[in-house]
């Protein structure tokens, strides 16, 4: 039998997370999270994620630095990052983006690895 759940997260209630991130939806397979006005910053180390992820950006510019590559990511634009690519994102002026990730970034304390 298939999981009929309906649920309905907005964002002025969503739980936040250690990191600032919106939580606005969580399935078994993917989730959902919002990074709503990321403040300029330098690039942080490059990491490695046990999970893919994909992005839309409302507002703000930030460069997505990606195995050797740098994409700038300006409104309008969408991104992918594979699972166990290693990648940093320098925030270039006050960002906000929507971001998928499968499987759930916050599952199992994938966030920190």
């Amino acid at each position: 039998m298939s999981d009929t759940t309906v649920i309905k997260v907005t964002s002025e209630t969503a739980p936040i997370g250690e990191m600032g991130q919106k939580h606005l939806a969580l399935s078994k397979k993917l989730s959902m999270r919002l990074w709503e006005n990321e403040q300029p910053n330098d690039a942080k180390p490059m990491t490695q994620r046990p999970y893919e992820a994909i992005g839309y950006v409302i507002n703000g510019r930030a460069e997505l630095h990606l195995e050797g590559q740098m994409i700038l990511l300006e409104p309008g634009n969408s991104w992918v990052v594979p699972e166990g690519a290693s990648h940093t994102y320098k925030i270039l002026e006050p960002f906000t983006a929507v971001e998928v990730t499968t499987p759930p970034a916050e599952v199992h304390g994938r966030d920190r690895a």
